[in-house]
């Protein structure tokens, strides 16, 4: 089966490679030809945990290719999947599907024979449609079906998600189209992954649905956070009593700055777009962002108050910057709503983070200082921020650590210590709802 995937960022190299890995003919397509170069030298450009190995695996053995030649890829495709960025517009805060629309008119010029497009992309309700009626206004005598196939892929756990999912979700409306996808997808009926078959507009609102309910449950579990420090309670054991329901589950019911990266955000905004579109009401979501918001406010509070009631002057040490472990991505991590207004304050702010560093450097104020070692953080510092939970920083010597520093004082935002661990090595320990 001939495969190509329009764009080269997370989901589309993730997914191109997996769908190699199962034995599909797959070609990259990148309008940029340093990356598409580098990409050909196994060269990865997001960090991902086995993404590289597999890559060079499936290029050496032939089934992975990269180029930036759409045009001649997509005549002998079977399926081509449109995999490009849907980033929220500046103003409204709805996805910007120019991309999208963009690769629609490339591919329709260039169809030959019966072609599946899918889209992989995160889109709103309706996109699919659109991108059919762009195809058949460009190329009225192609044959061709559009599907939609949501990613549910976890940035750290990527390769794993896909290659042993919940689910697959094909939204399709020609029994050809459900064919090809389900041969495509046929190596899962090993492991018997659920196939949910249904219409385009049911799978494009199943992505972001789902979405929105797990940002649900982190800001819940947020606000929750709030009341369990004004009462005395301890939201790791609320969390847990609450997470053995069946019903709840355990799952993204962890206390900490907010949820940040390159889905919830985005996604939750652009539902209450869509619904507002329609003219229907999306309270929750709308409760979701702000509380999200407001957490994250809440942790420059709680760093400024562990300071004694002010950051002027002080040397603050930061350990993690990108929005979750194993990971590159700063989009919209916690840092960069959490740093600027301390230093605006002015806090020196000193940080480290395994993967993140190189993209922080263009997104945080230039004033931000990077250490190579983590414990570099803690020297003469007045108190010390976890902000990412890193597994690097949660074995680290807090006896050396805290006698680096000036004033111990560490403000766990992730609650990845134990209060006794911390405050036996001489530490004041701040942390999230206990």
């Amino acid at each position: 089966m001939r495969v190509v995937m329009i764009g080269t960022g997370y989901v589309g190299l993730v997914s191109g490679a997996c769908f190699a890995e199962f034995g599909a003919d797959v070609t990259c397509v990148d309008v940029d030809a340093a990356k598409v170069a580098r990409l050909k030298a196994s060269e990865i450009p997001i960090y991902e945990p086995g993404l590289d190995s597999l890559v060079a695996k499936n290029v050496r053995d032939g089934r992975l290719h990269f180029t930036t030649d759409a045009a001649t890829v997509v005549g002998e495709a079977d399926l081509v999947f449109i995999a490009v960025g849907t980033p929220s517009r500046r103003g409204d805060g709805f996805a910007d599907l120019s991309y999208v629309y963009d690769a629609a008119r490339q591919i329709a010029q260039s169809l030959r024979g019966y072609t599946v497009i899918v889209d992989k992309s995160t889109v709103p309700v309706g996109t699919a449609r659109n991108v059919a009626g762009l195809i058949r206004e460009t190329n009225p005598e192609a044959d061709f079906d559009v599907a939609s196939n949501p990613e549910f892929l976890r940035e750290g756990a990527a390769i794993a998600d896909f290659m042993r999912p919940d689910r697959v979700v094909l939204g399709v409306e020609s029994p050809r189209a459900q064919k090809l996808l389900r041969e495509l997808y046929g190596p899962l009926n090993l492991i018997e992954t659920p196939i949910v078959i249904t219409g385009l507009e049911s799978a494009e609102l199943i992505k972001y649905a789902a979405n929105a309910f797990l940002a649900t449950k982190i800001s819940f579990i947020n606000e929750i956070s709030t009341l369990c420090e004004a009462v005395g309670a301890d939201v790791h054991a609320v969390a847990k009593g609450m997470g053995m329901d069946k019903r709840i589950g355990a799952k993204f019911l962890h206390a900490g700055p907010g949820y940040g990266g390159s889905c919830f955000p985005k996604d939750t905004q652009a539902l209450v777009r869509i619904a507002q579109e329609h003219g229907t009401s999306s309270r929750i979501v709308e409760a979701v962002i702000e509380v999200n918001a407001a957490q994250k406010a809440r942790m420059i509070k709680k760093i400024r108050e562990a300071l004694g009631g002010s950051e002027t002057g002080a040397t603050i040490g930061v350990l993690g910057l990108t929005f979750k472990p194993e990971t590159d991505d700063m989009r919209d991590a916690p840092a960069l709503s959490i740093l600027p207004p301390l230093l605006e304050k002015g806090a020196k702010v000193v940080a480290h983070d395994p993967q993140g560093v190189a993209e922080a450097m263009h997104l945080l104020p230039a004033d931000v200082e990077y250490a190579q070692d983590p414990y570099e953080v803690f020297r003469d510092a007045d108190a010390v921020v976890l902000l990412t939970e890193w597994n690097l920083y949660r074995g680290m010597d807090l006896t050396r650590a805290g006698a680096l520093m000036r004033n111990r004082v560490l403000v766990d935002l992730r609650n990845v210590y134990e209060r006794e661990l911390v405050e036996r090595a001489g530490f004041r320990y701040v942390c999230v709802g206990r």
